[in-house]
C-alpha cells in the first residue's frame, strides 16, 4: 500500500513521473480534469490554487523587504527556534546544496539559508525572504500547502502549480504554538529531487517537533492564578486547557461553553435551548443530557446549575480577539484571529457571534487600510473570495496578482448577476454572503 503523502515510492523512476506529472498538470491547466497519477492532497491543492486565482505562469510577489521584514523576523515567534533549525538543518542543507527556509503562518518566507549557487538560483523565482508562498498566492507549494492542511507536506517537481518553480522539490512541516495549537509557520527543505525521497519528509516533521519542543520550554508557565482557556477560532471542536488538560470538545459542548463563557451570570434552560438548537422541537431532555455529559468531562466543580452557569472565568481566544479590536489594537487583533469561531456549527447564538466577529476585524481592515493587513486576510480560506477586502487591497498594493485576482472575483460576481438580470430585469447587483 502506498504512502499518499510520500512524493515519490521507492523504485520509481524520478524522469518517468516527471513526464506523467508535466501531461498531468498540462490536462489540468486546460481542462481543469485531474488524471490519475497525481496524488490526492496534489490534485485537492491544484483545486484550491486555481479557485484563489493562481496563473501556472504566475510568480511570487516579495511583500516584505529591509526594515518592515527585520521586524517581523524579530516579533515572531520562530526567531525564537531559529538557531534549532540552523544547528539540524544547516550542515544539511549547505552540503545537499539545498534550502533552509522558514515562512510564517501566512506563508510569508522570514528566513532562507543554505547553498551560496542554489540560492543564486532560487532568487530567481523570488524564493528569497519577504516573498509570500501562501498556496493561494503562488499555488502547490510544500511550506505553503503544509500551512494550508496543516501537516507535512513533500512536493514534487511538476506536481507545484506554478511553472516556473516545478525544477525544484521540497519538503515542508508545520510548526505549533505548543500553548495554543495554532500554526505558527513552516520549515521547509527545497533543492533537487534527491528530496522526494520519504527521509526528507520525516526530516522536517522530526524537526518541527523538536522546535515545538523547545518553544514549550522557552515559554514561561501559565500562572496558577490563570483559569480555563478555551480555543474556538478556526476549529468546530474547541479545546479547553484546564488544570493541566487539554480536554478535547465535541461541537456541541463547544457551543455550550462558548455561550456560558460569555454569560458569568448564568443562562437559564430554556435560553440555552434557544441560543442552540433552531429546531423548536428538541426537548429540555436532550439539553440535560447534553450538559451532564459535559459536567462529568469537565469535572466537579466548573458547571453548576440552577441557572447554568461556569463558576470560574474561562478566557477563550474570541474575547481575545474582541478586546483588542475595542482598544484599537488592529494588527494585534488581527494576528489573534486564527479563523471563524467554531466555523462548523449552526447554533444560532454561535452563528450570530461568529458574524460579529468576523464583520467587526473585517471591516476594521477595511477602513484601516494597511496593506500587511490586508494581504494577511486575503490569502486566507476565509478571505480568499471576500470582494470588498481585495477591492481594498488592489487599492494600496495594486500588484498584478492582486489585480488578477480582483478581476477573477468580479467576473465570477458579475456572472451570477447577469443570469438573473435575464430573469428578473431589476437585477443587477449581487453580492456574496460573508460569514
Amino acid at each position: 500500500m502506498t504512502d499518499p503523502w510520500v512524493a515519490l515510492q521507492p523504485g520509481a523512476d524520478p524522469a518517468e513521473r516527471v513526464r506523467l506529472l508535466r501531461r498531468a498538470h498540462e490536462t489540468f491547466t486546460t481542462v481543469g480534469t485531474v488524471p490519475r497519477p497525481v496524488r490526492s492532497v496534489v490534485a485537492e491543492s491544484w483545486r484550491r490554487s486555481a479557485r484563489a486565482g493562481v496563473g501556472p505562469d504566475g510568480a511570487a510577489s516579495v511583500e516584505l523587504t529591509d526594515g518592515d521584514l527585520g521586524a517581523h523576523r524579530a516579533e515572531h515567534p520562530l526567531s525564537r527556534v531559529m538557531p534549532l533549525f540552523r544547528e539540524l538543518m544547516g550542515t544539511f542543507a549547505a552540503d545537499g546544496e539545498h534550502l533552509l527556509a522558514v515562512c510564517d503562518a501566512h506563508g510569508r518566507l522570514l528566513w532562507v539559508e543554505g547553498h551560496a549557487a542554489t540560492r543564486r538560483r532560487a532568487d530567481r523565482m523570488n524564493f528569497v525572504p519577504g516573498a509570500r508562498w501562501s498556496e493561494s498566492a503562488v499555488g502547490t507549494n510544500a511550506p505553503g500547502t503544509a500551512v494550508a492542511v496543516d501537516r507535512p507536506v513533500q512536493v514534487f517537481a511538476a506536481e507545484h502549480f506554478i511553472r516556473q518553480v516545478q525544477p525544484w522539490t521540497c519538503a515542508a512541516a508545520p510548526v505549533h504554538d505548543p500553548r495554543t495549537g495554532r500554526v505558527l509557520g513552516a520549515v521547509d527543505i527545497t533543492g533537487g529531487d534527491g528530496l522526494a525521497h520519504p527521509h526528507s519528509l520525516g526530516f522536517v516533521q522530526a524537526v518541527a517537533r523538536a522546535a515545538e519542543a523547545q518553544l514549550a520550554l522557552l515559554a514561561p508557565p501559565r500562572a496558577a492564578e490563570e483559569g480555563p482557556l478555551l480555543s474556538t477560532l478556526g476549529r468546530d471542536e474547541a479545546e479547553l486547557a484546564l488544570d493541566g488538560r487539554r480536554i478535547r470538545l465535541s461541537r456541541r459542548h463547544s457551543e455550550i461553553l462558548v455561550l456560558l463563557s460569555r454569560h458569568p451570570e448564568g443562562l437559564s434552560g430554556d435560553e440555552l435551548l434557544c441560543a442552540l438548537y433552531a429546531d423548536e422541537s428538541v426537548t429540555p431532555v436532550t439539553l440535560r443530557a447534553e450538559l451532564a455529559r459535559l459536567r462529568r468531562l469537565l469535572g466537579p466543580g466548573l458547571l453548576a446549575s440552577r441557572p447554568y452557569r461556569l463558576t470560574a472565568a474561562v478566557e477563550s481566544d474570541a474575547t481575545v480577539v474582541e478586546r483588542r479590536l475595542e482598544t484599537g489594537a488592529l494588527t494585534a487583533a488581527a494576528e489573534a484571529y486564527t479563523g471563524p469561531l467554531l466555523p462548523g456549527s449552526q447554533a444560532p447564538a454561535i452563528i450570530r457571534l461568529r458574524e460579529r466577529l468576523a464583520g467587526g476585524l473585517r471591516t476594521a481592515l477595511i477602513a484601516h487600510g494597511d496593506p500587511d493587513l490586508l494581504a494577511d486576510w486575503a490569502h486566507t480560506p476565509w478571505g480568499e473570495d471576500d470582494l470588498e477586502v481585495w477591492r481594498a487591497l488592489a487599492a494600496v498594493r495594486p500588484t498584478a496578482p492582486v489585480r488578477a485576482r480582483l478581476a477573477a472575483l468580479e467576473a465570477e460576481l458579475a456572472a451570477p448577476a447577469v443570469r438573473a438580470g435575464a430573469r428578473t430585469r431589476g437585477a443587477t447587483y449581487l453580492q456574496r454572503p460573508r460569514v
